[in-house]
């Protein structure tokens, strides 16, 4: 399609893991993604969630070329850029950006906020002294700093105010995809609020697409278009984040909605408390069939053989084997 921005396709990425010290050799492998497939458009939010574990991280690593696939394919802006060098990899990098988890551990401490959003226009442009301070401070306007923030340490700002400083540098160079990874989890809850409205308020203004990795379920409600549950390393259901949320068709996309806290306590108490059973499985040593079948009340035997595809139902995709019908768990927000 022609307005497609980014495109994975059948990405695996397998960790090798070694015994030994002299003559060390390969025992087993880690597969932190295992055969996913996502697409992004112009102007899109596609949401990535899961528990902790699920391969989300990896997968926004491998779309920005930061980790190498072992097997599938990488594009964007219709270029295959699975194995592109690294002077190749420069000039797309402009155009794909990242806002990362932890914004203390993302900015650097003996650099001041306006150095740091200077650093990518310094490496990427070729800007005069004057142009280039007049850019950073429009940027630190965008994300709702003033100009006094540029003189300033990281350590002399909150939480919010530093990740406002990842997202002003993740624009610098004008890009047109951004990798949110979990760009608000670290935050207050009255904070991430704000951030997400000034993500959405950005993506509206510049046309951005994102990549947004979180596992929670109000804010992919809140900012995306479209969503992919992963699970151990797959993408078990994905589709627009209105049907999914509102009926979601695998049993792990409903364990999800279940865990999400509702602000009604009366509901709260009618809904009451579905904890779901067991942890992630290991994936040095994933489950037979549905890796999902272990923790799943409703699996079948014919769960434990084969692993399910991705199937087509309406505008979604869910791989489950057995349809356990619509589940109407809206999210309150």
């Amino acid at each position: 399609m022609a307005d497609v921005l980014a495109r994975l396709t059948d990405v695996s990425v397998h960790f090798p893991v070694h015994e030994g010290v002299l003559f060390p050799r390969e025992v087993a492998r880690v597969r932190a993604v295992d055969g996913v497939s996502l697409t992004i458009h112009k102007g899109e939010v596609l949401g990535l969630v899961g528990e902790s574990g699920s391969g989300k991280s990896t997968t926004g690593r491998v779309l920005l070329r930061l980790q190498d696939v072992t097997s599938g394919t990488v594009a964007f802006g219709g270029q295959d850029i699975t194995h592109a060098r690294r002077r190749e990899l420069q000039a797309i990098r402009r155009r794909m950006t990242v806002v990362f988890q932890d914004p203390e551990a993302s900015c650097n401490p003996r650099m001041r906020v306006g150095d740091a959003v200077a650093e990518p226009l310094r490496v990427h442009a070729r800007l005069t002294t004057g142009e280039l301070q007049q850019k950073v401070l429009a940027l630190l306007d965008q994300v709702g700093l003033d100009s006094s923030f540029a003189l300033r340490w990281p350590h002399e700002l909150s939480g919010g105010q530093r990740q406002r400083v990842g997202i002003a540098r993740a624009l610098a160079t004008d890009p047109d995809l951004i990798v949110l990874d979990e760009p608000i989890s670290a935050l207050d809850v009255s904070i991430q609020a704000q951030v997400l409205n000034l993500l959405d308020d950005l993506r509206k203004k510049r046309g951005l697409s994102y990549l947004f990795i979180a596992h929670d379920l109000g804010a992919v409600a809140h900012l995306c278009d479209r969503v992919a549950v992963m699970y151990l390393g797959r993408v078990v259901e994905q589709g627009p984040v209105e049907d999914v949320i509102a009926a979601p068709r695998h049993p792990y996309t409903q364990a999800l909605l279940r865990s999400v806290p509702l602000h009604d306590p009366l509901a709260a108490r009618a809904r009451g408390l579905q904890v779901l059973d067991g942890e992630i499985p290991s994936p040095l040593a994933p489950p037979t069939g549905c890796a999902f079948h272990p923790r799943c009340r409703d699996a079948q035997p014919s769960c434990r053989e084969g692993r399910p595809e991705l199937v087509a139902l309406g505008a979604r995709q869910t791989a489950c084997p057995v349809w356990t019908g619509d589940a109407q768990l809206p999210i309150q927000s």
